[in-house]
């Protein structure tokens, strides 16, 4: 199976590319065209690295996607996004460019190249479970109505929704995924778990017990990136096209219990301090997701405990 893995260079993207060179798979990474003149950081060893074909992807430039939805793919993971409620909040139109208008535009090539005969690829669009907004203290399902309440989440519904048109009126086989919150080592301290890891480290090395904080009452539930990936390889030959499918395990965590289990993993006992830089205007009270469409379809279930997960974020930044 020849597979184009769009946002190779990201978080998810490179456990991703690994996951799917050890399955056997032709991989075909798509990245920033910075980052396709050099090597990224990528943890994969040279062997890795030698054997999959990097390949420039700018999803502002149409002629650079056209480029390279090209290839005779028998898979496309469509990952590559502004990933960041933050910085979607500061930019709200530049995320609906890159999420929405980026996805149109690949989704017009690749089915494109489908009526022309060049390839037929199951094509994964990887969206985010915040499309739900708020809602029910209880796990979402697939059929629940989309609300979302920020930049990120409206435009990854418009990225949704280009795909599936493209489905329904071209025949392009779009999967859908929505992943639950997901952690593991590699991930920047833009997002909660690494973030939290980063400052209860330094709280113990200067001995000094206050920790900043936002808001903790929200309850997440989180995932390890390599269960997430697995997903997404399992979508890949037993997914149904024009379905969508939550990525969630089901158990949720307050993120102030969060905190206080990662601190005792570390031996520590902090003292949370509000930072109002850290609050996010358009918090979701509880977004815990039913994974029992994608169990039921794939046999796909989580490995890794909550403790493990986070020991291996820990871990990842020891002193």
């Amino acid at each position: 199976m020849r597979v184009l893995v769009t946002g190779a260079d990201g978080f998810v993207g490179r456990w991703l590319v690994r996951r799917l060179l050890a399955d056997g798979r032709e991989v075909y990474a798509a990245v920033r065209p910075a980052m396709s003149a050099a090597h990224p950081d990528d943890g994969l060893s040279d062997a890795e690295r030698a054997a999959v074909r990097w390949l420039p992807l700018e999803l502002l430039d149409p002629d650079s996607i056209r480029q390279c939805a090209a290839g005779p793919y028998d898979a496309v993971v469509h990952l590559a996004a502004v990933a960041s409620g933050p910085e979607a909040l500061r930019d709200p139109s530049g995320a609906w460019t890159v999420n929405a208008v980026g996805t149109v535009r690949l989704c017009h090539e690749l089915a494109e190249g489908r009526v022309g005969g060049r390839a037929d690829p199951l094509v994964l669009v990887v969206s985010t479970s915040e499309v739900y907004g708020r809602g029910e203290a209880r796990p979402r399902r697939e059929t629940d109505l989309p609300v979302p309440c920020s930049p990120y989440a409206a435009s990854k519904l418009g990225e949704e929704t280009a795909a599936l048109e493209a489905w329904r009126r071209a025949g392009l086989r779009v999967i859908v995924a929505r992943p639950f919150a997901h952690t593991g080592p590699g991930q920047d301290a833009r997002f909660v778990v690494p973030a939290f890891a980063q400052r209860l480290r330094f709280a113990r090395r200067i001995g000094a017990p206050v920790v900043k904080v936002g808001n903790l009452e929200p309850v997440r539930e989180f995932l390890h990136v390599q269960d997430v990936v697995d997903a997404y390889a399992r979508l890949l030959t037993k997914g149904q096209p024009g379905e969508i499918y939550n990525v969630a395990s089901g158990d949720g965590i307050s993120l102030e219990d969060l905190l206080f289990r990662m601190a005792g993993l570390l031996g520590v006992r902090p003292i949370p301090e509000a930072d109002p830089d850290l609050m996010r205007p358009a918090d979701i009270p509880h977004l815990v997701g039913d994974g029992a469409k994608l169990r039921h379809a794939t046999g796909w279930a989580p490995r890794f405990t909550l403790d493990a997960t986070l020991k291996d974020v820990l871990d990842a930044q020891a002193d």
